[in-house]
C-alpha cells in the first residue's frame, strides 16, 4: 500500500534505537522492573489487560514498559501477542456471586446483606497532590493486603429480582459469539456487544456513558452494585467428567439499574445494564454498563435517537486499536495519493480559470 523511500530501512532502524534509548531514560536512575509496574502501576496494567483482552499481569507490564507508558500502544502489543496463542478450550462462565470480595458498594441500598466494603478506592480522597509521592511512600503494617469479605454477599439485583421489580436475568446455553473469529454482521446479539464493550476504549465509553446521563440515551441510572474481587476459572475436562479450577482472575463487575415505564405487556420495572472487565476498572465497568443499557433500546421499544444507542456507531468506533490504526496510518507515506489529488486540484483550477476567461471574453464581445 505504501511505497518505501530509498534509505528508509536504515532510518527506521535508527528510529527504533532512539526510541529504546528514550525508553530507558537516565542511566543513573534504576530501570523499572515488571514487579514495580504490576505492583505500583496496577491500574494501568489492569486497563491494558482489559482492553487487550488477555489476562496476564506480567505480559501487560512488559507491554506498558515497552510502550513507554502509552497504554493504547501497550494494548496494541498485547492484542498482537494474543493472536499468536493457541486455543485449546474454553472455561465455564465465571460465578461473580461467589467472588472473593475486595470491594463491594451499592448506591441503591444502604444496608445490604454482606455489608458495604469500601476497599481500595479514590472515591473519598481529596484529589490533592501528596508531597509524599516525591519520595518513598510509607505503608502501614497490616494494610498491605486488603481484607476480603467473609460474609455472604448476594447481588443487589437478585434482591430486586426476588421481588419482581427488575427484569429477570436471562441465561442461555448457546455458545456465545466470538468477535475475534467471526465477521461482525449487524444487528448483533448482546453477547457480542458485551465482548466489544469489554475490549472498548475506556475514554470513548466514558464519554458515551456520560452522554446517556445528560439525556442522550433515555436512561436514569443507579448503581445497583459494584464489586471487585477474584473469581475462580473452571474448565470442563472430558476425561474426568467434571470441572476443575485452573486458577483465578481479578475482575470488576457493575450492575446498573435503570427505570422502565413498562408497555402493554410489561409492567413498570427496573432494567439492567451490565459491565465486567479484568482487574480493578470501576470507571470502565460503569461506563460499559451505561452503554450496554443504551444499546438495548430495541428490547424496550425505545427510539434510537442518541449516539450511545446506535449499535454500529458504538461498536465500530469503541475499539482503540482499530481507531489508532486508522488515525495514525495518516503519518505514513501517502506521496502517490497526494500527488494524484494535487494534479486533480490543479486541473480543476485550470479548467475553472479557463471557463472564467471564456466567459469574460464572451461578455466583452457582447458589449462591443
Amino acid at each position: 500500500m505504501y511505497v518505501a523511500v530509498k534509505g528508509g530501512e536504515a532510518a527506521i532502524a535508527n528510529a527504533h534505537r532512539l526510541m529504546a534509548d528514550r525508553r530507558r531514560g537516565d542511566r543513573a536512575v534504576p530501570a523499572l522492573t515488571l514487579e514495580q509496574i504490576t505492583g505500583q502501576l496496577s491500574l494501568a496494567v489492569d486497563r491494558v489487560m482489559a482492553e487487550g483482552s488477555l489476562h496476564d499481569p506480567d505480559l501487560a507490564a512488559m507491554a506498558v514498559r515497552q510502550a513507554r507508558g502509552d497504554l493504547i500502544e501497550a494494548i496494541f502489543l498485547l492484542r498482537a501477542y494474543r493472536t499468536t496463542l493457541p486455543r485449546f478450550g474454553h472455561a465455564r462462565p465465571i460465578d461473580t456471586g461467589a467472588m472473593r470480595l475486595e470491594r463491594r458498594v451499592s448506591a441503591t441500598f444502604k444496608d445490604i446483606p454482606g455489608g458495604q466494603l469500601l476497599g481500595p478506592t479514590f472515591d473519598y480522597t481529596h484529589r490533592l497532590i501528596d508531597p509524599a509521592m516525591a519520595g518513598d511512600e510509607p505503608v502501614e503494617e497490616g494494610l498491605r493486603r486488603q481484607r476480603e469479605a467473609d460474609a455472604a454477599a448476594p447481588r443487589v439485583t437478585d434482591i430486586l429480582d426476588d421481588q419482581g421489580l427488575i427484569e429477570p436475568d436471562v441465561f442461555s446455553d448457546d455458545e456465545p459469539a466470538d468477535l475475534t473469529r467471526e465477521p461482525t454482521e449487524y444487528p448483533v446479539g448482546r453477547d457480542l456487544r458485551l465482548q466489544a464493550l469489554a475490549r472498548g476504549d475506556e475514554g470513548f465509553l466514558l464519554a458515551l456513558g456520560y452522554s446517556t446521563q445528560r439525556g442522550y440515551g433515555r436512561t436514569h441510572p443507579f448503581v445497583g452494585e459494584i464489586r471487585i474481587g477474584t473469581v475462580d476459572i473452571e474448565v470442563e475436562v472430558p476425561e474426568l467428567g467434571f470441572a476443575i479450577t485452573i486458577g483465578s482472575v481479578r475482575v470488576t463487575e457493575c450492575q446498573m439499574v435503570s427505570q422502565f415505564k413498562g408497555s402493554a405487556d410489561t409492567p413498570p420495572r427496573f432494567t439492567r445494564g451490565y459491565g465486567l472487565v479484568f482487574g480493578q476498572s470501576e470507571r470502565k465497568a460503569m461506563a460499559m454498563s451505561l452503554v450496554d443499557r443504551a444499546l438495548r433500546a430495541d428490547e424496550f421499544d425505545e427510539q434510537r435517537l442518541a449516539p450511545a444507542q446506535d449499535e454500529e456507531f458504538v461498536l465500530e468506533h469503541c475499539d482503540n486499536v482499530m481507531a489508532t490504526g486508522f488515525v495514525e496510518h495518516l503519518k505514513l507515506p501517502h506521496y502517490v495519493d497526494f500527488q494524484a489529488e494535487l494534479d486533480l486540484l490543479r486541473t480543476l483550477r485550470a479548467e475553472q480559470e479557463q471557463a472564467t476567461a471564456d466567459d469574460h471574453d464572451t461578455l466583452s464581445e457582447a458589449a462591443e
